[in-house]
């Protein structure tokens, strides 16, 4: 029998595997059941979907079955952004919402992304209390459902289009007369995913030449997993190179997470883009507040606040707390290494789409790449590399790296450990401002080891050393 667990960001599962209809009405079923037991299922809930295997059926399954429950649906009309419904779920001021989406994962897998009435993804006492709620359902299945139509004939589902609110929420938030002003050249890639339409749309209408590459359904999303990292994204840099483009702008599969490829082709990594964001809306916009990064995501963010004394908030990994914190107006910008990113007077979501914008609206207002503008900013707060490494891990070599972290390592590479975080894994601050996290996954034999370092030889020895601590 399935249980149901709840992730960074909602219930995943391999289709036809853990992920049937029988569970999705479950965990339907057990969100309806929440919703109505806190006495919020007036205003509605928003329902959306990507473009996977099925989704709209899922999505149709899960309103019939929150209509049984007597809460009204607001139904995508198509496969929709996750930023996209959690704006809807403001905008409406909707009980909550939800997206039928494994966002960047392989394509044999779906799920469920759950959103409350503050528009985030839903933080741990949420979720805790629905998994409880749907797996004590698996033993003793009492779903309530109604046919779709039936329910549209009633009132209980509404279909509604989320895409013009939501463009015109993003034309308010970026200055595209600057873009418009220097016009430049776009290549898009949504990676068969959910921002056709909707980015490609907004850059278009601005009268931009734009390429857009992979611009159809394909629930296969080309043969691989619909994530914007640089090993996925060899077409378009090519296409960025070949045609002279100013800028290569990717999404993946529901639009929550970004790639972006520079005009040489370079790929900026988030935690640069996130970075340079940061010192923009500080410099240029003249933004007030700080920032919030996950524990993962590089501290070239905490020297960017010391330079416009601003205040960093450290967070577990999942974009819920740092969303938490933009609802409650505490921060400018927060964003992860995972492609994560949103500013205030935006949603409480990641947002792929607004990530790709502001980063063109950087090079307009810059006047130039943004790989220069990443050096200049070095120039001011010192070279900062990173990189990540997954390591399979046996259950003995897993028990044993247990031991060793309970012990608390004195140093790595030479340098001395002056701070450890344990909000989320191990994370081990030394003496030159150097790093390590070292974070178990919590449903595979693996171990994420983030490191950041001054320089490629510091970064390559710390590595070195990261590992050896893990497999030794």
């Amino acid at each position: 029998m399935t249980t149901i667990k709840f992730g960074t960001s909602g219930w995943r599962d391999i289709i036809a595997d853990g992920f049937t209809v029988e569970n999705v009405r479950i965990v339907t079923q057990a969100i309806a059941d929440y919703i109505n037991a806190k006495g919020e299922s007036g205003s509605g809930m928003v329902i959306g979907y990507d473009t996977r295997f099925q989704s709209e059926y899922f999505a149709r399954r899960a309103a019939q079955v929150l209509a049984a429950n007597g809460i009204k649906c607001f139904f995508s009309d198509r496969d929709c952004p996750t930023p996209a419904v959690s704006f809807e779920i403001l905008r409406r001021k909707a009980s909550g919402g939800i997206n039928i989406t494994a966002s960047h994962n392989p394509p044999e897998y779906s799920g469920i992304k759950f959103s409350p009435d503050w528009g985030g993804p839903a933080l741990p006492e949420t979720t805790k209390e629905i998994e409880d709620r749907a797996n004590a359902l698996m033993a003793s299945p009492k779903v309530k459902e109604i046919s779709f139509e039936e329910a549209k004939n009633s009132g209980l589902v509404e279909e509604i289009s989320i895409l013009k609110p939501y463009v015109e929420q993003l034309r308010k938030i970026i200055d595209f007369a600057i873009i418009q002003q220097k016009m430049p050249r776009i290549a898009v890639d949504p990676i068969y995913g959910t921002s056709r339409g909707y980015l490609d749309k907004l850059l278009k209408g601005a009268g931009l030449e734009v390429t857009v590459l992979h611009d159809r359904r394909d629930p296969y999303f080309g043969g691989h997993r619909p994530e914007p990292a640089e090993e996925y994204l060899e077409e378009l840099t090519r296409i960025v190179v070949d045609g002279d483009y100013r800028l290569g702008l990717a999404t993946d599969g529901d639009a929550d997470r970004f790639g972006i490829v520079d005009e040489e082709g370079e790929f900026i990594t988030p935690n640069e883009l996130i970075s340079l964001a940061f010192d923009y809306l500080c410099r240029v916009r003249g933004w007030q507040g700080g920032a919030a990064r996950s524990v993962a995501t590089t501290h070239l963010i905490d020297r960017v606040a010391k330079l416009h004394g601003r205040e960093v908030y450290e967070t577990p990994v999942g974009f819920k707390f740092i969303g938490e914190l933009i609802s409650e107006g505490k921060i400018a910008i927060g964003g992860e290494e995972s492609a994560g990113m949103s500013i205030k007077g935006h949603v409480p979501e990641k947002d792929g789409i607004l990530a790709c914008l502001l980063a063109l609206e950087m090079v307009c207002r810059e006047g130039m790449s943004l790989r220069k503008q990443l050096d200049r900013l070095f120039e001011k707060t010192g070279k900062v590399l990173t990189r990540r490494v997954n390591i399979n891990l046996t259950d003995a070599l897993k028990e044993k790296l247990k031991e060793k972290l309970a012990e608390q390592p004195q140093s790595f590479a030479g340098h001395k450990v002056v701070k450890s975080v344990t909000i989320d894994g191990h994370k081990f601050v030394l003496d030159d401002g150097s790093w390590l996290l070292m974070r178990l996954s919590g449903t595979e034999p693996v171990v994420r080891l983030y490191v950041e370092a001054n320089c490629a030889d510091d970064l390559e020895a710390l590595s070195k050393e990261g590992e050896k601590f893990i497999t030794k």
